[in-house]
């Protein structure tokens, strides 16, 4: 079995971050590792508090996890502060750590920033050129490009710069943001532009979106899959994951991460 490894936040109502990844690698069949940077008191209508834990607590969970249990994909989500991400960076190259998704997890469902303004440099300069993948929706690839999108080309144009100027190998650019009628359109650009079209749902279950479509993407790169079959089967898992969400909690509800992946 193959080992996928999440570097995240923990959400104590289990719909985002650790425990929305660990459920997803599980659906995908690779054995989840986690290493947690933050603990969050949330529920389905916002977020309460959230503190980080010590860089050398989380330097010693990615030793401890790397050192036994060397994954073949990870990803990052909520990294919280500057003095974390640099860690992380810092041990992708100790540990030659391979296939990173990188998730740029600034602002809850809800609305709530979860991350140190100071965060967002240490993103830009020291990881998105580690990546394999970044997967920002619209609002997280304006601030990393510090402009505005808005329209498909406008998304396609950021996807672009992002590779070529901040050194990812490709982008996953979510359009779940940018009003486009009934149809919600991803980018993925990975020196040729590739889009996904599909149905909006209009639900309030959609806490942990990102998170999950991150997580399916990770384990399938686990497993071997080329990044195109990653991408395609993991928008399929999350468009049905809402789909048939429980419609637990009265605010923005998680999802149905045992749903159908096509």
């Amino acid at each position: 079995m193959r080992i996928a490894l999440t570097i995240a936040g923990s959400d104590s109502g289990g719909g985002a971050g650790i425990q929305a990844d660990l459920k997803t690698f599980q659906r995908f069949g690779v054995f989840g590792t986690s290493v947690i940077t933050a603990i969050t008191a949330q529920n389905t209508r916002g977020v309460s508090r959230w503190e980080p834990v010590s860089t050398d607590l989380l330097r010693a969970q990615i030793d401890s996890v790397c050192e036994d249990l060397a994954p073949s994909a990870f990803k990052t989500g909520m990294l919280a502060t500057a003095a974390i991400a640099s860690e992380v960076a810092a041990a992708i190259e100790t540990h030659s750590l391979p296939n990173y998704v990188l998730d740029p997890v600034m602002v809850a469902s809800s609305g709530d920033v979860l991350f140190g303004r100071d965060a967002i440099d240490v993103m830009r300069n020291q990881l998105v050129s580690k990546a394999f993948l970044v997967t920002p929706n619209v609002p997280e690839a304006e601030i990393l490009i510090g402009q505005k999108i808005e329209d498909e080309d406008g998304m396609a144009r950021a996807a672009e710069k992002i590779v070529s100027e901040m050194g990812a190998q490709a982008v996953l650019l979510k359009g779940g943001h940018l009003k486009s009628g009934d149809r919600v359109v991803d980018v993925l650009y990975d020196g040729n532009v590739r889009t996904f079209r599909g149905q909006r749902l209009e639900t309030t279950s959609t806490h942990g979106t990102g998170c999950t479509l991150s997580a399916a993407i990770t384990a399938q790169l686990a497993k071997g899959e080329s990044l195109h079959a990653a991408v395609r089967r993991s928008i399929h898992y999350v468009h049905n994951a809402i789909a048939s969400a429980p419609g637990l909690g009265s605010g923005h509800g998680p999802l149905n991460h045992l749903a159908e992946d096509s």
